[in-house]
């Protein structure tokens, strides 16, 4: 037993029953009473105001104020610590609630037995069992590193994300860390995890009216279980510590935090290309340019629960320092992922400030559209009118060396639909412009393309298969960006069309940015090949 605690266990009963009085108040407290039943002596335990944070939302929980709630904070914050393994010890012992069951799941099923492991581990030790013993017991016939009961009807199941076989439900699902890091760019993986997390999730909980959900994870794509949580605003409380504080991204919650501040009317502002949404006051919505069609604020009195004021202003200064986090945190996630990861894992918003491979501050803006020019309407096709599904066909054109987008048409439609608003689209532009369309491969794209070709007849249709990836194929036209050789006329569009630039390629939605990459692929394959400096305009990054 290591030093410290076998100095607790010295105390005199009337000094260690006061500390278990307040953790049975406190889950803050709680943590230092058993801190070295599960960490070595050398590591002690750093508190910050972060850590009471997370403590206040969970104790939301036990408390019943809340049934879904939502945590994204960096790595090494003890986010699965505290949620999968103290969390539920406290609940059992000093809230005297045995009978809880609790199902956790991670994407690998080794760590939330790891934490089963810890949490046992804090049942069975000394000062555990000297202040609560007389609560409960852990039954011995079930009393694995996967599974462990209480004699009060009570367990702790580790799971996977879908390893959760039929039958067992919970009063507590626990959701930590739902995706791989490392898969967090397989899309086939990060929808797997959300049919589980839609499909799976809601039917494994004990009484759907007073059972909990809790998420808790750093974010890996615009579009994982966070981003379904915000985007379809499914009632979670959201708790979101970034690493270095942004003001534009402040944290709202309805629970007061424990240095008591003033709540604030502010209203929610999801917008459906943007990484996060945000949260703003009656000052800051009215400085806003634009705000998406049919918008109605919904005004709400919350606690702010970010304690820090200035820009760039760190989480967790005791345990992450300046140096820390810019020298030993920041250089391997921008080499494995760019900036993309260093953002989603360490601010929580998985889009880099000011964008990735196209910049907001890059665009240029035109109020009217020089002469000339050979002009092209560039498609990404759809296939269908599902969910996350659009066709978007930009207008473009390359006039003395400058590419200018004059118009974007974005629409979620049915195949019929679609043809029907591909042949509006070419009415409006006029036989003058080419219109290039993605072939599919194989006979059912040469089908489609003589379909395509049979409707629009008389205009100048070309069509081509795909090759490379979406990434590859946009760098050219990031390129032209970049040096500030891309401009767009001023119209409703823009908005969309910037956001989606700026997530890009880990943005949910990449229609747009495909059909331009299209667009300028055919305008630089088009342009004359005596024209000087021509090789400039294809960039290279």
């Amino acid at each position: 037993m290591q030093k410290q605690l076998e100095k607790l266990l010295k105390e005199p009963d009337i000094a260690l029953a006061c500390r278990a009085a307040n953790a049975q108040e406190s889950l803050r407290d709680f943590i230092p009473m058993v801190w070295h039943v599960i960490e070595p002596q050398s590591r002690p335990f750093v508190d910050g105001w972060s850590v009471g944070a997370i403590c206040e939302h969970l104790e939301a929980v036990t408390n019943g104020e809340i049934k879904r709630l939502l945590i994204n904070v960096p790595p090494g914050c003890m986010k699965s610590l505290t949620t999968d393994v103290l969390w539920p010890a406290w609940e059992w012992g000093p809230k005297n609630m045995p009978h809880l069951r609790y199902v956790a799941a991670s994407y690998s099923e080794a760590l939330t037995v790891r934490d089963n492991r810890r949490t046992r581990n804090i049942i069975l030790s000394e000062v555990y069992q000297r202040c609560w013993h007389n609560r409960f017991k852990l039954m011995m016939d079930q009393n694995a590193k996967i599974r462990f009961d209480t004699d009060k009807t009570g367990f702790k199941i580790a799971t996977s994300v879908g390893g959760l076989g039929t039958g067992e439900r919970g009063d507590r699902f626990i959701i930590d860390d739902p995706h791989n890091i490392k898969d967090g760019e397989s899309e086939a993986k990060r929808e797997s995890a959300l049919q589980w997390f839609t499909e799976v999730v809601p039917t494994r909980l004990n009484d759907p009216d007073k059972s909990a959900i809790i998420v808790i994870m750093q974010r890996v794509h615009s579009r994982d279980v966070s981003g379904l949580i915000l985007s379809k605003e499914l009632g979670y409380e959201w708790l979101c510590l970034p690493m270095e504080y942004e003001k534009t991204h402040r944290c709202f919650t309805s629970i007061r935090p424990s240095h008591e501040p003033q709540p604030e009317k502010v209203t929610w502002l999801q917008r459906e290309a943007e990484a996060v949404p945000k949260w703003y006051t009656e000052e800051e919505l009215a400085q806003e340019d634009t705000l998406p069609e049919g918008y109605e604020p919904d005004w709400k009195e919350l606690f702010p629960q970010d304690r820090r004021t200035e820009e760039g202003e760190l989480l967790w200064p005791e345990r992450f320092s300046k140096d820390h986090v810019e020298n030993d945190l920041k250089p391997p996630l921008r080499a494995w992922g760019g900036s993309y990861a260093e953002a989603g894992q360490l601010q929580q918003r998985p889009s880099p400030r000011g964008g990735g491979d196209f910049k907001k501050e890059d665009f240029q803006f035109v109020d009217s559209l020089p002469e000339g020019g050979i002009w092209v309407r560039g498609y990404d096709l759809a296939a269908s009118k599902d969910r996350g599904a659009y066709t978007a066909a930009v207008k473009m054109a390359i006039i003395k060396r400058r590419v200018y987008i004059a118009d974007v048409q974005r629409f979620r439609l049915g195949p019929g639909a679609v043809e029907d608003r591909i042949k509006a689209i070419a009415e409006m532009d006029g036989k003058g412009v080419i219109i290039d369309i993605p072939q599919d491969p194989g006979q059912a794209g040469k089908s489609q393309k003589s379909h395509l070709a049979g409707i629009l007849q008389g205009y100048k249709v070309r069509s081509s298969p795909e090759t490379g990836s979406k990434e590859d194929r946009a760098q050219p036209l990031a390129a032209q960006n970049e040096l500030h050789n891309l401009y767009l006329l001023r119209a409703s569009w823009n908005d969309a069309f910037i956001s989606e630039a700026c997530l890009f390629p880990n943005g949910e939605f990449k229609d747009q940015i495909d059909a331009a990459s299209r667009a300028y692929a055919r305008l630089v394959m088009k342009r004359p090949q005596a024209t000087p400096q021509a090789p400039e305009l294809i960039g290279a990054k």
